[in-house]
């Protein structure tokens, strides 16, 4: 454009302000000076904000650099194409889990298998390594596993196949060394599913029933496997005897190792981050990243700032399609406590209620100390906290139980198995957060600081007369995010999801979360994922039938696993990886991000799009 008349930067920032992103993409290909003005910050944060539709007031993610390279980040880096399809189980897939190494993963199946597959061959395939049928063992499915710490057992839990209307469960560990079974232990109800508490303990639930409507929950810390120790050695221990009233029951156990929670992967605290990123550059004089790094290699970053990138990249599979669910083949715990007390007249039921919260009162201990106190007096303590679901108002699960696990509580050493059992008090719950709504779901973030919980609300300001009679429950599911520091809950529930199913039949549906994301399945039959800074719903991820679970590759958090009742499971990556992908097995000529950039984002209008625009 040598010789003509250049328009002023300021006029041609005006006019690229008025343009969508793609557009400006385009122009600044035109020359030099309009390449300069397309990668202004001032312009890029507007364009930011309004694509995808962030108020104002939410600041910019604390690690991020520059306004351009966030909209990439989220343009770019999340895990939506679907890259493989895994058809290996013949039944409906219901849970995933990754190793924490994250060079293996294991999935969970109607079919009554748990499968083992490995994510590292070198042509990026993901491969069937191992496979185990749990028929044998009287069981109906398997319903979720969990590595240990080391990765080197896998906790099994499935669905044991007893009398009519029995809830027992069944908790396998299997090695990773040679694949055999090490030790099998009872779990009542099933869908409290067990957890790790360290490398060789787990913790299981048992369930006596009181009454028509109350009951008391054990749980027990297991030892994983049997050795020449444990002729003398306890191999169970009773953690907690916890009363239950209104037909609740305790399911759903995880723990938080909250040795991190003063220094977390991402604050989701606003001025907690201002304060956070001050504090930085008070100690660092350089510019460097505050949290973590977001995730882009460092060859990546220096073809970015040369302006090149890999060859072209012609497709968005951004997985944006969408639909329902899984038909329980046994009989569940919520359906044997509506079975065992149908019958039982509501003056009946009343009086227990009053009888059992008396009981509760007389024979409960009192907790030792606030949980919000004791965290508060002791930042730099490591904490251990058993989370559950459980409820006091009636039996659907509305609450999230908190019990802390003492450094003494963590081997089965001890006082013996009688001493244990002669004890007639129930323990207290250290802390309880009410979701006023069915709970279906939750998950720990990395760093074990948040946890993130899928639940369908109540009508607001509804009052429970009969806790056999729970009000009813919203399509919409709620992703509500819950700060284990300081006990409360953290900001607005994430939305996009829904479910359908009522309240009596209403399953688990596993998420994930990972550094910057959160992802959950769904009886719409799609996986969803949020960016955990921003609050915002990127991607859709389509299968045939409901979305029981989703993972997050621990080593890698661009590539994802969806988890479907169409029996698959599908394997996600992120259009960056995509594309690294096919170039590494041909030496790449280098050229601009921008055409490539511009080719994806053509194609993707017509597939799909980001946070449901068209």
């Amino acid at each position: 454009m040598e010789g003509c008349l250049l328009l002023p930067d300021s006029l041609v920032l005006e006019i690229f302000l008025r343009l969508s992103h793609t557009a400006v993409l385009r122009a600044g290909l035109t020359c030099r000076q309009w390449q300069a003005v397309s990668r202004d910050e001032f312009l890029w944060r507007e364009l930011f904000y309004n694509y995808y539709r962030i108020p104002r007031s939410v600041p910019r993610h604390p690690s991020a650099f520059s306004w351009y390279r966030e909209f990439k980040r989220l343009y770019d880096c999340i895990p939506c194409v679907e890259v493989q399809t895994l058809r290996e189980h013949s039944d409906q897939v219901l849970h995933l889990a990754f190793s924490h190494r994250g060079h293996r993963f294991s999935s969970c199946s109607k079919d009554c298998t748990v499968k083992l597959w490995d994510t590292e061959r070198p042509d990026g395939v993901i491969s069937l390594v191992h496979s185990s049928s749990m028929r044998q063992f009287n069981w109906g499915y398997t319903q979720f596993s969990q590595f240990n710490a080391d990765d080197s057992l896998l906790l099994v839990s499935g669905v044991y196949l007893g009398p009519h209307h029995s809830s027992s469960g069944e908790i396998a560990v299997i090695s990773m060394e040679n694949y055999t079974l090490l030790s099998r232990v009872r779990n009542k109800p099933y869908d409290v599913f067990g957890c790790w508490l360290n490398e060789t303990h787990l913790i299981s639930g048992n369930l006596h029933w009181i009454g028509n409507m109350t009951s008391c929950s054990v749980l027990w810390l297991n030892k994983a496997f049997q050795d020449i120790e444990s002729e003398n050695v306890n191999v169970v221990k009773r953690l907690f005897k916890i009363q239950n009233i209104n037909a609740s029951t305790i399911r759903t156990v995880m723990v938080a190792h909250c040795h991190r929670h003063d220094n977390p992967d991402l604050l989701l605290d606003y001025e907690a981050q201002s304060q956070a990123r001050r504090q930085k550059g008070e100690q660092h004089s350089q510019h460097q990243p505050l949290l973590f790094d977001l995730g882009a290699s460092g060859s990546e970053e220096e073809l970015e700032e040369g302006e090149e990138e890999e060859e072209d990249y012609h497709r968005d599979s951004r997985g944006h399609s969408f639909s329902a669910r899984r038909p329980q083949s046994s009989v569940s715990s919520l359906e044997q406590v509506i079975h065992s007390c149908k019958n039982v007249r509501s003056s009946d039921r009343e009086i227990e209620s009053k009888v059992a919260q008396m009981m509760g009162r007389v024979h409960t201990k009192a907790p030792e100390s606030s949980l919000i106190q004791s965290a508060e007096s002791a930042e730099d303590e490591d904490k251990t906290y058993l989370l559950f679901t459980t409820g006091s108002l009636t039996y659907s699960p509305h609450q999230i139980g908190i019990k802390r696990i003492k450094p003494d509580q963590m081997t089965t050493s001890g006082p013996v198995l009688g001493e244990e059992r002669s004890s007639e008090f129930f323990d207290s719950l250290d802390h309880v957060i009410d979701i006023h709504g069915h709970i279906i779901g939750m998950g720990l973030s990395p760093d074990h600081r948040y946890l993130y919980v899928n639940s369908r609300a109540w009508p607001a300001g509804c009052v429970i007369s009969d806790p056999m009679s729970p009000p009813p429950i919203a399509e919409e599911i709620d992703l509500h995010v819950i700060d284990l520091k300081s006990l409360r809950e953290e900001r607005r529930s994430l939305r996009a999801h829904r479910a359908f199913t009522p309240n009596d039949e209403c399953f688990f549906i596993f998420l994930d979360v990972s550094r910057d994301f959160v992802a959950s399945g769904a009886e719409d039959k799609h996986g969803y994922i949020w960016d955990r800074h921003y609050n915002i719903c990127l991607a859709r991820l389509a299968h045939d039938d409901v979305v029981n679970s989703v993972a997050f590759s621990p080593a890698d958090q661009e590539l994802l696993l969806s988890a479907s009742d169409d029996s698959t499971i599908k394997v996600w990556r992120s259009p960056r990886m995509v594309r690294l992908a096919q170039a590494s097995p041909r030496k790449l000529r280098h050229r601009s991000l921008l055409p490539s950039w511009l080719t994806r984002t053509r194609n993707s209008t017509a597939a799909g799009s980001v946070n449901g625009k068209p």
